[in-house]
Order: structure tokens, then sequence, then C-alpha cells
């Protein structure tokens, strides 16, 4: 019986066994095509540059090189909240976190949610999950969607920190035997091998790698020992750097999440950014070790391979370091896909996609309609050239809430469009900003008070305040305060921002 047929066979099979509540009927297709087996490989903090493809300046990665020259490379690619258990939840909900209210990385109730793998696992899908979960660190037990299940407790470590520190595999606890990011791969190719080449497949390997405290493999650890590392040109504490800037992002410099403070400590930021690169080469060796299974299993012309960043990473830019802003460095994330046949070789698409799309585009893949309660749309067709532009997105919204944990970054709305980029902060006395992309693309001048664009931020303002609205986001979801969060500062670092100019008047409102 040919694989479409039995596909869409399951898909009624599902219907008519009542699962109308949590797998609504509109999320199965009526004829589906020819599913291809899918592997999604999740890169933790992955900036959007980071990889020789991706135009790095010294970086090495032959087997992420190889992808996007056999694939599709979108060079506008983001998420939609830049921290990790948001995001997360976001790729595998397919929906905005005032929907799935995952709003930080501390607990999470995902007990309303349904993950996308779970519609893939009732059309014959095998679904396998390897690595990092971190929606609730407080376990690592299996969750739904997943016939196999390999994971750890929260961030999990690059090297097993002594005998007592396991993996959780199905339910049991397993000792981690070496470096994280090669016994994934190991685990996630094992089960591969288990397979019936007749079962259509879903991998999603979700490496620990390149979290901080960055620990590069020993075959690494010497790697880029003489690039030279300059820093970003918006890092230097200078008037002009911060003309016009929000007070928050001069006052973070000297904080847990800024250069004058590092992580409170005495970080030298171009050091750790060595590291973080140095950790990039193992996953690049994860990326060329699955790539080559299918090759020699004869799985690659019906294999689609996704490789994305869980969000961006900032080493300085704006004074700053980490993510949760909605700079490009921060929200801005790689997405490599390749699938002969599905998607374009060589190509670069342009159009804006997001985390929020992944769900829908896999599904799309396996002959599965969006499910109703995703925010995200399959790129599918928008990749192929089968979708004029005009039909697809023009701006993307972003959110982020304010953690008690990471006091120094508030709560923000923004809309990141073709050209120009509107941000929107809520509960906190500063300037928005708004930033023209085309002209300014590291973000260096704040033209929220241009004199000429005065209509364009009220129409970006109109526009994100109508998003917010017509998606019932009028609101800011929280966690508990537990404590007084990270929230110190170094007497020896930078003071604390002035007022800008725009806001000062000497006798009244107007003068």
């Amino acid at each position: 019986m040919p694989l479409s047929r039995c596909l869409s066979i399951v898909g009624l099979s599902v219907l008519l066994f009542g699962l109308v509540g949590l797998f609504p009927p509109e999320a199965y297709a009526q004829e589906a095509k020819r599913a291809p087996n899918v592997v999604f490989i999740l890169i933790d903090d992955m900036r959007y540059d980071a990889a020789a493809c991706l135009g790095h300046p010294f970086l090495k990665t032959p087997h992420i090189d190889a992808m996007a020259k056999n694939g599709t490379n979108f060079t506008n690619a983001f998420v939609t909240t830049s921290l990790c258990s948001p995001s997360r939840a976001s790729i595998l909900t397919g929906q905005y976190m005032h929907k799935h209210h995952v709003v930080d990385n501390n607990h999470t109730d995902l007990s309303n949610v349904v993950f996308f793998p779970q519609y893939l696992q009732k059309a014959g899908y095998k679904t396998g999950f390897f690595g990092k979960w971190h929606m609730g660190g407080g376990t690592d037990q299996p969750r739904p969607g997943f016939d196999q299940w390999v994971s750890f407790r929260g961030q999990g470590h690059y090297y097993p920190p002594g005998p007592k520190w396991t993996l959780n595999v199905n339910g049991k606890s397993v000792p981690q035997k070496g470096y994280i990011t090669d016994e994934l791969t190991d685990y996630a190719i094992d089960w591969l091998d288990t397979l019936d080449k007749d079962d259509p497949f879903f991998l999603y390997l979700s490496h620990k790698a390149v979290h901080a405290q960055f620990y590069p493999a020993e075959r690494h650890k010497d790697l880029y020992t003489d690039a030279k590392i300059v820093p970003p040109a918006s890092q230097a504490n200078t008037k002009e750097n911060y003309e016009g800037k929000p007070m928050w992002v001069k006052n973070q410099r000297n904080s847990w999440h800024g250069v004058d403070f590092p992580y409170h400590s005495s970080l030298d930021i171009a050091e750790y950014y060595r590291d973080y690169c140095r950790c990039i080469n193992a996953v690049d060796d994860s990326v060329g070790r699955v790539r080559q299974y299918l090759k020699d299993h004869d799985l690659e012309e019906n294999t689609v391979v996704m490789l994305m960043g869980d969000n961006g990473f900032l080493f300085g830019e704006h004074g700053l370091i980490d993510k949760r802003n909605a700079y490009e460095e921060s929200m801005r994330v790689p997405l490599i896909i390749e699938g002969p046949g599905y998607f374009p070789k060589d190509k670069t698409e342009t159009a804006v996609v997001a985390n929020v799309d992944i769900g829908p585009t896999v599904l799309e893949l396996a002959g599965i309609k969006t499910p109703q309660q995703m925010d995200g749309m399959s790129f599918v067709k928008i990749a192929n050239g089968q979708m004029p532009a005009s039909k697809w997105r023009k701006n993307l919204l972003y959110e982020y809430y304010w953690e008690w944990n990471f006091p120094q970054t508030p709560t923000m709305f923004a809309l990141r469009g073709e050209r120009y980029k509107f941000i929107q902060y809520h509960g906190i006395w500063d300037t928005d900003e708004l930033y023209d992309l085309e002209n300014d693309p590291h973000e260096m001048h704040n033209l929220i008070d241009d004199p000429g664009l005065q209509s364009t931020v009220r129409d970006m303002r109109n526009a994100l305040n109508k998003e917010l609205a017509e998606r019932n986001a009028m609101q800011v979801p929280f966690g508990a305060k537990r404590g007084n969060g990270s929230n110190l500062r170094r007497e020896s670092g930078s003071d604390a921002a002035e007022f800008p100019q725009s806001v000062l008047r000497q006798k009244d409102a107007k003068n």
C-alpha cells in the first residue's frame, strides 16, 4: 500500500476514535503527499552568523556549509521570544508566548498545550527526542509526542560533573559517559538504526551546545587560538553609542547581562566568545554525522534536515551580553533546511520566518493541515516560489516579559519588518526605539524622535497594538517573584544613564 494512502487512513482512524478534542479534525489533510522523514536540529544560543556559510570571519563549519549549499538558507529567521524555554515552547506548539504561557525558564505548566510531534505520531511517524528540553527544569521525564526519549535536567553539562549525573533514557536514569554533543548524536543515530525502513520518522536533536558556560570538546580546545576577535563597534562606552538609546540599555551595561559586570564576574568577553566558537565545532561534527548516516542508508532523498538556533546571543553589542532583548543579535537565528525535492538547493530565502512556523512547516511536509490553535504558518510554499510575497507576513511580532531573576531587561514588544523595527517598552519610564535596518543593520541610531519618521512610528505603533489586541495579548503573564534576582552593580563600572535629551525641559512641557 502506498505510504500516502497509509497516512490518510491513519489520519481518518484518529478522527473515528474520537480524538476530536485534543486533535481537531482540521489538523488532518484529506490527501497527504508522500511524507518525508524530518530531522530537526536545534542549537542553543546559536547566533545568526555562527557558521562560515553565514559570514563568520574565522569559524570552520564544513558540514553546516554543505547543508546550506545543498539546501535553503533563511537569512531572515527569528524567534518570537529570545529566551530558552519560551522559544522552545513556541517551536513545539507553533504558538506565541502569550498563548502557551511559558514565560520564563523557571516552573512551567504545559498541561494545556499540544506539541506538534503528537500530530506526527497520530499520522504514523516514529518520533524521538534527544537532548535539552528545559521547559520545567525540575524533571527530565519523557514528554508527550515522543516514542523515544533521551534528556536531562535543566541545562545539563558538557561533561558529566560526576558519576551520579545521569541522562533520562525512556524514563530510566543512565550515566552520562562523555561529551554531551557527541553522546546525544550517538543516541540519535542508534535510534535510527532501530527503525523499520518503511516507517517515516521525526528526529528532534536538541543540543545543549552552545549554551554557557562554554566547554569545548577536547579535540577542539585549541582551535582559533590565533583568531583576532574584534569587539563590536557598539560596545564602546561613548556618548555617541548611547545617544538616543533607552536608559535601560546603558544601565544594563553594568549588570549581570552587561560587559562591565558579566555574570557578576571579571569574565573576558573575547575569550568567552572564543570558547563559544570552539563549541560550535562539535555541533558541526554532529551535523556531519547525521547527514552521513542518511547518505549511507539511502535516506537523504526522502529526509528533510533542519538546523536552527533557539535564540541569538550578544557578545558586547550595545554593551550587552546574552539575549532577551529585541536587537538583531538576540532575536535573529540561523535556519538552514536541506531536503531534495522539498526545498531548493543553494538558495537564499529572505522572507521573514520564525520559530512559530516550524510546527506548521513540518506538519505540511507530513500532509497534515495546520491546527487552528497555532499562530505560525508553513513556509514550504514561500520557499519554493509557490506563494506570492504579498501573501506572506510583512511584520513579525516579538515579545518578552520581565523576569524577576534578571530584572535588568524590561518587558518589551516589537514589530520587525522588512526595513524598519519598532520596539515598545512596557512598565518602565524610558524611550521606545525605531531602527532603519536597511541603512543601520547594527541598530546604532534610534530614530524614534526623527521628525521625518513620525508617521512611521505612528503606523508601526498602531500596527503593533492592533496585532496584540487581535491576538488577545494585551496582558503580561509573569512568574512568581522569589527574590531580588541578579541585581548587583560594580562600583567601578559605568554610571547610570541620564534621561534622554528629548524628554528634558527648562520651563514647561514645550520649553
